[in-house]
């Protein structure tokens, strides 16, 4: 199993060097980690933007743009519509937005000529590797899904599920979060805790284990489930994927721990695509933009595995 995004780097390398292709490249933030994810043999990229500006800001961070495509589009629609073709048509392996708004992004990935559809729901992963926390967690979903219904549950712990595996864990358990450990008719979140809990005991939901409703004390800290007494759970402060009941809560969570724990590291990718979509946010960090590229580079050779 894997425990950390060191030992993806080194998956990512051995499994060889994937290609990303980056919409509207002229942003330094992204120059700088895919500066980074080339030097360290994580993946090549092409760059689709304004050439004038991409070389401009390469420059100033002394980035050497020999061996790079570059495809010269100052239009940023289209710039975004012709890096995701190249992810559709198979030239790259994962999607990068650059410097465009996060709609306009998204409607490339969306687009039904040239986009990444499955004909799937889409849903967002990070992936954090936690100091005192003996193996990575998967949060879902934190920032796409904004109140899931319990089919869109279900498509989100499925789209999560090839992540996991890339990242060295077969048989996640995962923790369909509510304030509670107990099922309330009076909080629906809890019911379609046990009816994903009730499916994966049918043989409905597969390649995982669901115990909920659980609170998020009892998901991740094992001390906390034996003194609550939950020694009869499948799921005993050990859960992988942390599945959240909407948007605030792990958007929430999210946020507390990018900005309170030290040492933390995380990478997130959108899933239920065609290829990994690298979402990254402009207040993330160098360090998280190139985590999240070097996941999406071991997503896409898991969906690679998947599809031979």
């Amino acid at each position: 199993m894997n425990k950390g995004f060191d030992e993806i780097i080194s998956k990512v390398k051995e499994c060889g060097k994937k290609t990303v292709a980056v919409s509207v490249a002229q942003d330094s933030a992204v120059l700088e980690a895919i500066k980074e994810v080339r030097e360290k043999g994580i993946a090549d990229a092409i760059l689709v933007g304004d050439e004038t500006k991409i070389r401009e800001i390469a420059a100033s961070i002394d980035m050497n743009l020999e061996g790079y495509e570059i495809i010269d589009e100052p239009d940023m629609i289209q710039a975004s519509l012709k890096a995701v073709k190249l992810a559709h048509e198979g030239r790259a392996d994962m999607y990068m937005k650059g410097l465009i708004d996060t709609k306009n992004f998204l409607k490339s990935v969306l687009d039904k000529e040239v986009g990444l559809r499955t004909g799937g729901t889409l849903s967002h992963v990070c992936v954090f590797e936690v100091p005192g926390i003996d193996r990575l967690l998967f949060l879902t979903d934190v920032a796409f899904m904004t109140y899931p219904t319990l089919e869109e549950k279900v498509s989100i712990i499925n789209n999560t599920l090839p992540v996991c595996k890339a990242c060295g864990v077969d048989m996640p358990k995962v923790a369909p979060l509510a304030a509670v450990e107990v099922v309330n008719p009076k909080m629906p979140v809890t019911l379609d805790a046990e009816e994903l809990t009730k499916m994966c005991q049918e043989g409905k939901l597969t390649g995982c284990i669901v115990d909920g409703p659980l609170s998020l004390d009892l998901a991740i800290d094992p001390e906390a489930a034996k003194h609550k007494g939950a020694t009869g759970r499948k799921i005993q402060g050990d859960a992988d994927i942390l599945l959240f009941p909407d948007i605030h809560a792990g958007n929430l969570v999210y946020k507390c721990l990018v900005h309170t724990v030290p040492g933390l590291k995380n990478g997130c990718i959108l899933t239920g695509t065609k290829v990994p979509v690298i979402l990254t946010s402009r207040s993330d960090t160098f360090e998280t933009k190139v985590n999240s590229i070097a996941l999406a580079a071991v997503v896409a050779e898991e969906m690679k595995k998947g599809q031979a």
